[in-house]
């Protein structure tokens, strides 16, 4: 497999608190600003594998500080580690390594290549 980096969001564009997803192949990546730390996890609930940041429900509904939570059933993840934090949840979310350059957030995607 070959890593890609691939650009996000300008670093600007993203502030503390913020979040913002992208499509990158058939995922949805969520890249969170976590006072001034950027994280980036997968967008679909390791229980049922619903989507959660880009379902359409405000972000503010389902952001609590370091913690996602799926609008469907309520499991509750870490956005810094992908780590499920409530049933029915039991596995981890995908985490991806996320980078700063040239003021451009990215996030390192797999690629099969």
């Amino acid at each position: 497999m070959k890593s890609d980096w691939i650009d996000v969001i300008a670093r600007k564009d993203l502030g503390p608190g913020q979040s913002h997803f992208i499509e990158v192949g058939n995922n949805t990546i969520a890249v969170f600003n976590l006072d001034g730390e950027y994280f980036a996890v997968e967008d679909a609930c390791s229980h049922d594998g619903s989507r959660m940041l880009s379902c359409g429900v405000e972000a503010r509904f389902i952001v609590h500080g370091a913690r996602i939570m799926c609008p469907r059933h309520g499991a509750e993840f870490c956005i810094r580690t992908g780590a499920a934090l409530s049933p029915p949840a039991r596995e981890a979310l995908a985490t991806y390594p996320v980078r700063v350059d040239n003021d451009q957030i990215q996030i390192q995607h797999q690629n099969k290549g």
